[in-house]
């Protein structure tokens, strides 16, 4: 990998793993108003981004069209609160490894659509890597009691996942990933509040206590404001195709802090899962191509000017 990619992969897989901790977090809100939760949480992100979104932001935000603004609006519903909602709501029919094993999926869907929609065949490695995450996100999650209405709700769920990704790559460009992520966080806190209102009425916002302040902290600080810049500087550099690939290390990441809370375990499936997911992601990314053209036929380790060498013995060239 070049610097570009190799930066833009760590980033990718930085954000993803800050959203697999907010998993854990939101298992000690269940008694907070979820919709007021999530108004607190993008309202504060918003307004810890704004500061870091640059010069020149009013006019680019001005430069946007109609239809521009309109893609912003469904990226906030659909890939931010509707997906929230959609989780919540399936995970009252249904365990909560059944969305998992959905939102799991979206890689797959990604690695198809991104493609189709800019005229272009899929990928083949990035195609199979997918799949791989996608069993592997399965491996480390397991599957769990549901019915049709979980089911539905978690197909919800993955269209907002591989909304997030999607519905963003016409509006980063002009945007930039630190404008784009304070302006879909005011979108969707304006929509959070609309709901909220429409669900909870007069009691959709009230004062958390200590526990529910540290997890709403945690999402807005680290999970928005430095996983939303994180991942879309990420995709910005490798693509979403490519980026999407480590929204498999978001069950990696809910499974290996799930025990600090006391809320899971990490035991041989996960570690199985985990080593699919990575793997799945190598190939996805190109890294395993990448490393065997640097090494010959038979083990040969070729250095940049295609001379061979063996455990660091350079081998003579054949006189002509």
């Amino acid at each position: 990998m070049n610097a570009t990619t190799t930066r833009g992969a760590l980033l990718a897989a930085l954000a993803c793993v800050l959203v697999g901790g907010s998993f854990t977090a939101n298992s000690v809100l269940g008694d907070y108003p979820y919709a007021g939760g999530q108004f607190l949480r993008y309202a504060l992100a918003c307004l810890l981004l704004l500061p870091a979104a640059g010069k020149g932001a009013a006019d680019r935000l001005r430069a946007l069209t109609p239809r521009q603004w309109s893609r912003l609006a469904l990226l906030a519903a659909v890939g931010m609160v509707g997906f929230n909602l959609a989780v919540i709501a399936a995970e009252r029919t249904a365990e909560p490894a059944v969305p998992g094993v959905f939102v799991g999926c979206a890689p797959v869907a990604v690695a198809v659509l991104v493609p189709l929609l800019d005229g272009r065949r899929p990928q083949r490695a990035v195609l199979y890597g997918s799949l791989l995450v996608a069993v592997g996100a399965f491996t480390v999650q397991g599957w769990g009691r549901t019915d049709l209405t979980g089911i539905a709700f978690s197909l919800c769920a993955l269209a907002g996942e591989v909304g997030f990704a999607v519905l963003a790559v016409p509006v980063l460009r002009p945007l930039g990933p630190r404008l784009l992520s304070a302006t879909v966080c005011a979108v969707a806190a304006l929509e959070s509040a609309a709901v909220a209102l429409l669900v909870d009425g007069a009691g959709w916002l009230r004062r958390p206590d200590t526990v529910e302040t540290a997890a709403l902290l945690w999402q807005a600080v680290v999970v928005t404001v430095i996983g939303f810049v994180c991942w879309y500087m990420g995709m910005q550099r490798i693509g979403a195709e490519r980026a999407t690939l480590f929204s498999g290390l978001i069950p990696v990441a809910a499974a290996c802090t799930a025990p600090l809370v006391g809320t899971g375990s990490y035991g041989p499936a996960q570690a199985a899962g985990s080593a699919l997911v990575g793997l799945g992601v190598a190939l996805g990314s190109g890294a395993l191509r990448r490393a065997e053209r640097k090494r010959g036929p038979r083990g040969r380790a070729f250095r940049g000017n295609g001379r061979p060498e063996y455990r660091g013995v350079r081998v003579p060239e054949r006189p002509e």
